[in-house]
């Protein structure tokens, strides 16, 4: 007999919540146990007209949720609430799974630690698809041989935080290869404040909002007489649900709080 793996989903009325609820539902090895989102104002999903054939309780307090019997918490929620979800969670036993950026440095370093206090595996990852994966491998991988990078990120005119957790993930990434260095003119003046983006350890990083996208970024090196470009684009969070799916599969099998989905794959 194949035991389902019972899934949570935090932030089910947002877009990514949407379409995981959408992928647990129709994964025949895992069970949409429950849903959660303080915005909900219903008691079970079958009251919302796209989800009455599903039989599922919805909640809108941390403290509401009946803990017991759940295996994976999945969060696409907002940078404001996924701190104090992801520790309800590990506090609970309940592996997270997050998809929500904004977590700081110091907030990650002590949901790890909890993690390893309660055993409890999990994975918070910047970006689930795998191009975006092999994008930041990549480009870490380059900078080896080009220091001198940039990081254009380009998402859609909802996201909350920017830069985006991926692009971050990335400037990380080259920082563990590369050292940190001024680039460009060093008397240079912004006429305009903010023309040349954040500041990463020396790289710097643009954000760009629109409608019509959803997740892209491009990461540009330069060298002399040289130069390279590595981009990745998600049109349609679709493209997620792939990644999503392997952590929930397999995030049991840990006992403590990865950051990247490379660490599972």
């Amino acid at each position: 007999m194949v035991v389902m793996i019972k899934v949570i989903v935090a932030g089910f009325k947002g877009r990514m919540g949407k379409t995981t609820v959408q992928m647990v539902n129709e994964n025949q090895d895992f069970e949409l146990a429950a849903v959660y989102d303080p915005r909900a104002t219903e008691s079970n999903l079958n009251e919302i007209n796209e989800y009455q054939a599903l039989d599922v309780p919805v909640y809108s307090e941390l403290q509401q949720i009946k803990s017991a019997g759940l295996d994976v918490w999945v969060d696409f929620t907002s940078p404001a609430s996924v701190f104090a979800n992801v520790k309800f969670a590990l506090e609970q036993r309940i592996s997270p799974v997050i998809g929500t950026t904004g977590l700081t440095d110091e907030q990650v370093g002590e949901l790890q630690r909890l993690a390893k206090e309660k055993k409890v595996g999990g994975l918070i990852a910047p970006n689930f698809g795998i191009s975006a994966v092999l994008l930041m491998q990549f480009a870490q991988q380059a900078a080896k041989y080009l220091p001198d990078v940039e990081i254009i990120e380009m998402h859609h005119n909802n996201k909350l935080d920017a830069p985006s957790g991926t692009a971050l993930n990335t400037a990380k990434m080259i920082a563990k290869v590369r050292k940190e260095k001024v680039q460009g003119n060093p008397d240079e003046k912004e006429t305009l404040p903010g023309a040349r983006g954040a500041d990463y350890q020396g790289m710097k990083i643009h954000s760009v909002r629109l409608p019509g996208y959803v997740a892209h970024e491009q990461v540009l090196f330069g060298g002399l007489g040289e130069a390279l470009t590595i981009r990745q684009d998600s049109f349609d969070r679709i493209s997620f649900m792939s990644g999503v799916a392997v952590a929930i599969s397999k995030i049991k099998n840990y006992d403590e709080l990865f950051v990247g989905l490379e660490h599972i794959l």
